[in-house]
């Protein structure tokens, strides 16, 4: 359990004017504090006499009481306010006022524990600068100068001192390995006031993620939310009407309605799936009706629901959908009784909201980060508009083979129009012939209004059943 929170015993006004007093000596003391800190740590990096080391051990001792004294004058303050406050009103200046105090209290004990130790009763260790041993630390922790950051990363080992019901000591909060290279983007995501509203910065985070920042930290202030929600639609109306545009926060796209976003026209601040949030013309034929890239030749990459379906008959009931989109093929796989969660991320347009607000399950993923699913669970993966020939060859290995831990055997992955230049065709297709899955389609037609420079490619596997060995 938590120690009891110091905001259920808060002063009242008549303990107002003594915080005034209170707060200057705290502030004396910290600074005193500080110039001791500062002189003692300089002294390590310049050379000096004997005399000088002497001194400088006396100013970490020195430095050690100091705040010793603040500590122990701050938890005797929040012990009088919390008495002085029983039964009483909690004004809010007061309640700030000793959520000051718990800060300035960790902050202190924080830096007490940085400080080396004195290693018995007062004794001065006079040790040359030469003989210390230059040590650097390895921890991530150490690498930012956000306090928020830092909590968030430190290990938080068992508060019973023994291995949890997971098996572990502790509790290892981790980030994308990318953060330590963007660290001024991360310190200005993580520089929030605790238990206040977040800053507008979703761009923010979904550039860090994008880069490789990813997962991101947690976060301890409440998320921004439009200002007047208004409740979804019925599930009956909102898989194929445009939602309400109250329910989304537009700033920082260039359509700030649902209705521009349907429009057909460029300038929307996007060009993938750029069609996608027009419903009725564009969204609703989709995996229901081919579209026919040479209607005199019946060319096309398109497969219908149904006839995927038939391969196994019966057997698909979940699975993903790794595309760019709004919930489309999830509404579509829905007339089926067979449940999609949608993998997307915020593209120039609220793909994420609009999922949601259809009535399906967005999941806010980059191609980043492992699939959070356990091995040989989905019956169906489908992908469109996503992996194309932007990709790295070395990336969609790691891509596929992570696709494949969570297909269960006889699952299908619907490869979905991907298209690439013709003379990188060969070189992809290798990436899905590795996976010696069972071919029920295959096609490759002439992208045709790239000048036969591109090509399109479509296939739906199955996983085959890999015996233990």
């Amino acid at each position: 359990m938590r120690k009891p929170n110091v905001l259920v015993k808060l002063g009242t006004w008549r303990a107002i004017p003594k915080f005034f007093f209170v707060l200057g000596g705290f502030g004396v003391l910290i600074y005193v504090a500080t110039l001791f800190n500062f002189y003692s740590l300089r002294s390590l990096h310049i050379p000096d006499t004997f005399c000088n080391n002497i001194n400088q051990d006396r100013a970490g001792t020195e430095v050690r009481a100091t705040i010793d004294t603040v500590i122990r004058k701050i938890q005797d303050e929040i012990s009088t306010v919390g008495y002085t406050s029983a039964n009483t009103s909690v004004p809010e200046f007061a309640s700030r006022y000793s959520r000051f105090l718990v800060d300035i209290l960790g902050l202190i004990e924080s830096m007490e524990a940085s400080l080396p130790s004195d290693q018995g009763t007062g004794e001065i260790r006079i040790v040359h600068p030469l003989a210390k041993p230059k040590e650097r630390s390895d921890e991530p922790v150490d690498y930012f100068l956000i306090e928020e950051i830092r909590k968030y990363l430190k290990i938080k080992p068992n508060r019973l001192g023994k291995q949890n019901f997971m098996g572990a000591n502790g509790t290892f909060t981790s980030i994308g390995h990318a953060c330590f290279a963007m660290k001024k983007d991360l310190e200005e995501y993580m520089d929030y006031d605790v238990g206040e509203i977040c800053n507008d910065d979703w761009k923010l985070a979904q550039r860090l993620m994008v880069h490789g920042c990813d997962p991101l930290p947690r976060r301890r202030c409440f998320s921004r939310a439009p200002q007047l929600y208004h409740k979804p639609f019925p599930i009956n109306e909102s898989i194929w009407k445009l939602p309400d545009d109250r329910n989304v926060r537009w700033g920082g796209y260039r359509c700030k309605n649902f209705t521009c976003l349907a429009r057909n026209s460029t300038g929307k601040g996007f060009f993938k799936c750029a069609d996608c949030f027009n419903l009725t013309s564009h969204e609703m034929p989709r995996w229901i009706k081919p579209i026919y890239i040479d209607p005199n030749k019946n060319l096309t990459t398109d497969f219908v629901i149904p006839e995927v379906l038939a391969i196994k008959p019966g057997e698909i009931r979940i699975g993903l959908d790794f595309s760019v989109g709004t919930g489309t093929f999830a509404a579509r796989m829905r007339e089926f009784n067979i449940t999609i969660i949608t993998a997307t991320i915020n593209l120039g347009a609220p793909f994420n909201e609009m999922i949601a607000l259809r009535g399906f399950v967005p999941l806010y993923l980059t191609v980043n980060q492992r699939l959070p699913f356990f091995d040989n669970t989905l019956d169906l993966i489908h992908t469109t508009r996503f992996l194309d020939g932007w990709i790295d060859f070395i990336l969609l290995d790691f891509v596929l083979y992570d696709w494949d831990r969570v297909l269960r055997p006889g699952g299908l992955l619907w490869v979905d129009s991907f298209f690439c230049m013709k003379e990188d065709l060969d070189d992809y297709l290798e990436s899905f012939k590795m996976l010696r899955y069972k071919r029920h389609k295959w096609v490759v037609i002439p992208k045709l209004d790239k000048d036969n420079k591109e090509v399109f490619f479509s296939a739906v596997l199955e996983k085959p059943p890999r015996p233990f060995r």
